[in-house]
């Protein structure tokens, strides 16, 4: 373990340094890319992993998709027509998938290349929905992460795999969540016989028997989505995502031999604090779309318990603890595990989101599409799945009867009507569902090695501001009012 007086310098580590991106299309990996080309033109190379989809090969997406982001705006300022340049230098886009051996690379003269040149792994593929298809979630998640590992043993140079996963593997423990890995098999309610390879024969087995049986495209979802559910719940976890990102841990961890190792756990991760610009964001959140329904006059309640801690951390604050960490850690041989999170020293109460929402909108309220003006009221808080199922009850359940009973007595006239309305209140509680374990979470994440990391950007000179990551110096008020809403208000709705 390092000791707490080491120093880093991690524009010295990316001096030179070749790096692969796996999942380089999403939010965070696009925040990693632009803060290298932005702060470290002196890194000899990053290869990017990305799916050729929709006809589109990688390169192309890498042009439409990600280099044309507003994100890319200030490396554009800074290089102006000298970022082209730098771009085909330093950037090799190459057309891979994580869920195939060999990250099914088709170019073998580049992946000899990478085999020989790659420092360093850093493996931020994910897919994140909570009742993704177990099939998507294994093979991505558990299965991509062992074939990433794969990958990274054969590479002749690579001093360390940094492994992207979440602070929620640890389902719905409460009080103080250490950071410390998992054993191949352990399970969160003790149950015995979690065998990955089992889990991925079961899979493959249901798959062939509904295809066997003629089953539609939807019907083979909607089978997929309902058993990763149920393999998380036997083994003690609330959604396949953090199942399947438990198991991907797991993977790698034991599977590692002498390579060095992050794990790196972030909690929820939210809009840019500060770099490249404050309140860059993508894709919507649980507590964005709550905010904003709310803002919009959609939401007329909001279930939590308020006194429950929401652990959340912008964006570029992970992306330099990345950072940190590959600094820290090359060539350590061993595997360490960051939360990286706020709870612990700068901890948030739910209360805080409907106080900040009706701050925000009461200020600055919604136009609507007929051009009015959106007022926003006081918010009905449900603190207990009891009140929720009560006001359900009244508000939708009792109408859904007597529309029921209307239907009957008129020859099933109003059966579109019910079948809609009933439809509505299904996805009302398969959403809470999924969320309750998340709006009732009471851990708090131990970050003690994270700490230790922080203590090892120096102090003077230039990186204790670049590489900033100390979940302290946020005011929560200040960056939701003057931030992350405005971010989520301008990219996402």
């Amino acid at each position: 373990m390092s000791t707490e007086t080491e120093v880093v310098s991690v524009l010295k580590y990316l001096d030179n340094k070749s790096i692969l991106v796996i999942g380089a299309a999403g939010f965070l990996a696009n925040i990693f890319v632009e803060k290298i080309l932005r702060v470290a033109p002196n890194v000899k190379k990053l290869y990017l992993l990305l799916r050729a989809s929709n006809g589109k090969s990688a390169t192309q997406r890498f042009n439409d998709e990600i280099l044309r982001k507003d994100l890319f705006k200030v490396v554009k300022e800074k290089y102006g027509p000298n970022l082209n340049q730098l771009i085909s230098e330093k950037v090799t886009i190459i057309d891979g998938d994580i869920c195939l051996e060999d990250l099914g690379l088709h170019d073998f003269d580049l992946a000899h290349e990478m085999i020989h040149q790659v420092d360093a792994i850093v493996n931020l593929a994910a897919t994140t929905k909570f009742d993704e298809r177990y099939d998507v979630a294994l093979g991505i998640n558990t299965l991509g992460a062992l074939n990433v590992l794969n990958f990274a043993k054969r590479c002749a140079k690579v001093k360390i795999l940094v492994h992207v996963s979440t602070a929620y593997v640890c389902g719905e423990k409460s009080g103080l969540i250490m950071e410390t890995p998992y054993r191949m098999g352990e399970t969160l309610n003790g149950t015995t016989g979690l065998d990955i390879n089992h889990e991925k024969k079961f899979v493959q087995e249901k798959l062939d028997q509904l295809r066997a049986s003629g089953a539609s495209p939807e019907t083979v979802t909607q089978a997929m989505k309902d058993l990763g559910l149920r393999r998380a719940k036997v083994y003690g976890w609330p959604n396949t995502y953090v199942f399947t990102k438990a198991m991907g841990e797991m993977m790698v961890g034991t599977k590692r031999e002498n390579l060095s190792l992050v794990l790196l756990r972030p909690s929820i991760i939210t809009s840019t604090f500060k770099e490249p610009f404050p309140g860059w964001t993508e894709g919507i959140r649980t507590i964005d779309s709550l905010a904003v329904g709310y803002g919009k006059g959609k939401l007329t309640c909001f279930l939590c318990d308020l006194n429950a801690i929401s652990d959340v951390l912008p964006a570029d604050m992970v992306v330099n603890s990345i950072l940190v960490s590959m600094a820290a850690q090359a060539g350590k041989q061993e595997e360490i595990i960051y939360h990286v999170g706020s709870s612990l020293r700068n901890p948030m109460k739910n209360a805080k989101f409907p106080e900040l929402a009706y701050r925000y909108f009461s200020t600055n309220p919604w136009i609507n599409k007929e051009g009015k003006v959106v007022r926003v009221g006081n918010i009905e808080i449900l603190s207990s799945m009891r009140s929720f199922h009560r006001y359900m009850t009244i508000r939708y359940l009792i109408s859904l009867k007597g529309l029921e009973l209307v239907n009957m007595v008129l020859c099933k006239l109003l059966e579109k009507e019910f079948k809609y309305f009933h439809r509505k209140i299904n996805f009302i509680y398969r959403l809470v569902d999924l969320y309750q374990p998340y709006l009732f979470f009471y851990g708090i994440f131990d970050d003690t090695n994270t700490e230790k990391l922080q203590k090892m950007v120096s102090k003077t000179g230039v990186e204790s501001e670049m590489f900033y990551f100390d979940p302290e110096v946020i005011d929560w008020d200040d960056y939701f009012l003057n931030t992350h809403v405005i971010g989520l208000l301008k990219y996402v709705f």
